[in-house]
Formats: C-alpha cells, sequence, structure tokens
C-alpha cells in the first residue's frame, strides 16, 4: 500500500440538517370558509451515518472533505402535508474505524462489521403541525411546532488496520523484510530508521490453500507511549491484531532486555494488550550458530520463540506453524 495512499487520520466538520418547522394552516376552499386545521409535520434533518465497508483500507476518500453538510427538512404545508426530510450523508469507511467528538476527546463508537451503521451526528426532529394541537377544549389552534435545529462540530475519524499477526520491534528489526519474504506484499525496505511510514498489510500463504493477514506496524522506539517518534500514530493499530509478533535482532546485545522495551511501550499505551498472543521472532539469525543460538535461548521471555532470517529462509515455515496455531 503506496504511503501516499495510506490515511489512517481526518478531521471533519460535520452538521446535520435542520428540522423542518409545522404548518399553522386551515383547511380553505371554495366550499369551506372557515375549516379546521390541517397544517402538515415538518420534515426530519438529515443525519450523517458512517457504514461499514470492507472493500476499503484507507480514509484517503475524507482527506480533503473537510466538511460535511446534511439536508434541511422542508416545512410542513397544508391539506396536512408534511415536509420532506432532509438528505441523509452515508459516509463508507473502513472497518476498524473509530469516530471521536474532537472537542473532548472522547470515542463515541467503532465500526466493526460489514455493513454496520451509526449515526454520527442526529438531524434535527421536525415540527408538529397545528392539526397535532386541536382538542375538545381547542379547536382551531394557530400555532405549530418550530423544527430543531441542526448540530454542527468538528469530529476525528481514525483508522485501527485489522490483522491477524500484528509486527512489533524497533526500526530496522527486520519486521519489512520478514513481510516482504513470506507475503506479496513490497513494504520499501532500506538500512535506517523508519523506512516504513505507513502499515503494511500483506497475506501470508498458509498449508492446505490457508492464509493469514499480517501488519508491518512503523517502528516502536523507547518512549513512543509518550508520542516520541511514530509511536502514538500506530500504535493503535496493534489493538486490532489477533497475536503480537515481536521481533528482536540477533545482533543485540540482551535480547530479553529490548523485548521487555517494547512490551512496556504497549503496556503503557494499553495495558489490553498483555492480554494478546506474545511470539518472539529473533531475526537475522543467519548470524548466529547453534552455540550462540543456546547462549541466547537461555534468557529469553517465557513466550513461543524461533529464530528466523528473512534471507536464507531459515525457520520461516516454523513460524508460520506458530503463528497459525496461536491465531487458530
Amino acid at each position: 500500500m503506496a504511503s501516499s495512499n495510506f490515511v489512517d487520520y481526518v478531521k471533519l466538520f460535520c452538521r446535520s440538517g435542520n428540522g423542518g418547522g409545522g404548518s399553522s394552516h386551515f383547511r380553505r376552499d371554495k366550499l369551506t370558509a372557515k375549516g379546521g386545521p390541517d397544517g402538515g409535520d415538518g420534515g426530519q434533518g438529515g443525519d450523517i451515518i458512517l457504514v461499514g465497508n470492507p472493500q476499503m483500507w484507507t480514509l484517503i476518500h475524507l482527506r480533503y472533505r473537510k466538511h460535511i453538510f446534511a439536508g434541511h427538512g422542508e416545512h410542513g404545508a397544508g391539506s396536512g402535508k408534511s415536509g420532506a426530510d432532509g438528505e441523509t450523508v452515508y459516509l463508507q469507511v473502513p472497518i476498524g474505524t473509530i469516530a471521536k467528538d474532537a472537542e473532548t476527546g472522547e470515542t463515541l463508537f467503532e465500526i466493526t462489521q460489514e455493513g454496520e451503521s451509526k449515526v454520527l451526528i442526529k438531524g434535527g426532529r421536525g415540527g408538529l403541525g397545528n392539526t397535532n394541537f386541536k382538542t375538545s377544549t381547542n379547536q382551531a389552534p394557530r400555532y405549530a411546532q418550530e423544527g430543531e435545529e441542526s448540530v454542527e462540530g468538528w469530529h476525528i475519524l481514525e483508522l485501527k488496520i485489522l490483522a491477524d499477526v500484528g509486527l512489533v520491534g524497533f526500526p530496522n528489526a527486520g519486521k519489512s523484510t520478514l513481510l516482504s519474504s513470506i507475503s506479496a506484499a513490497k513494504p520499501k525496505i532500506a538500512d535506517y530508521p523508519f523506512t516504513t511510514l505507513v502499515p503494511n498489510l500483506g497475506i501470508v500463504a498458509y498449508r492446505d490453500d490457508k492464509s493469514f493477514v499480517m501488519a508491518d506496524i512503523p517502528g516502536i522506539i523507547e518512549g513512543a507511549s509518550q508520542g516520541k517518534g511514530l509511536g502514538l500514530r500506530f500504535l493503535r493499530h496493534i489493538e486490532r491484531n489477533s497475536v503480537l509478533l515481536f521481533m528482536v535482532p540477533a545482533e543485540t546485545l540482551e535480547v530479553h532486555k529490548e523485548y521487555k522495551i517494547l512490551l512496556n511501550e504497549l503496556e503503557e499505551y494499553n495495558p489490553e494488550l498483555l492480554d494478546k498472543k506474545r511470539i518472539l521472532a529473533i531475526t537475522k539469525s543467519d548470524l548466529l550458530d547453534d552455540e550462540l543460538k543456546e547462549e541466547i535461548s537461555k534468557d529469553l521471555p517465557d513466550i513461543p520463540h524461533q529464530f528466523i532470517s528473512s534471507i536464507t529462509q531459515q525457520g520461516l515455515m516454523e513460524l508460520k506453524d506458530m503463528l497459525w496455531r496461536e491465531i487458530n
């Protein structure tokens, strides 16, 4: 997925429609000089609604659409005619889109299923016509109800990538190289920090025509949970992964210590992430002989681990087996 085409954050000014006013009309025709009240109701103001679309992976279609306005309801008329409802705006969004109030930061809801629709802003109700206010003691009410006004405000839409496996590691841990080795994804790869600037998704082929989705999340640095580096911008994508694959290079002096730092950043951001299944991959293991692997294995965290090399394909099938077992 090209970086220019991936947008996971948009800020929109949204305004629903005004409700139409009710009519205070009285029936008049050539046979009726003083008929009773027949004012119709006003139309409902249009809503702004988000709809989950599994064919979408980005919010780029909303990037330059900063103002979203729904239609106003029309006023009621005589002869009991109700005003037309205002046009509702339906915004198609990817699964995993979160809606927030921009002023308070409050999370309003999340779109999690195909076709799921939720109201971002409700349109104003239409006012009642004078027909509704006729009583035995008030046969000719000369008033009607005004329509409710629209609601407006800034809203934020954020996208959380949905994948079976999320790759967690410091820059240059080999995440992009692994993804390119075991899927058809072609992320940008270079030997400097933050080569990956957007999440990349790849479909990993497994045995018997099975497959699973892997997400290469941009590299975490120490302090990411406080907003350093690219941290906060991308940590949210890890929330929707079933399994977290921690990746630490074999050249790291203390593998366990680096794993703990990564784990701490996830905990600081969202403690619930620690409930996810975890696997550790020691990357660039073509640099190690059996003796070094045995030495490193003595001080590894108590989670499933695998020595791998994306260059020589060492341990990749075993890693796929591990991931498949955890996913299922």
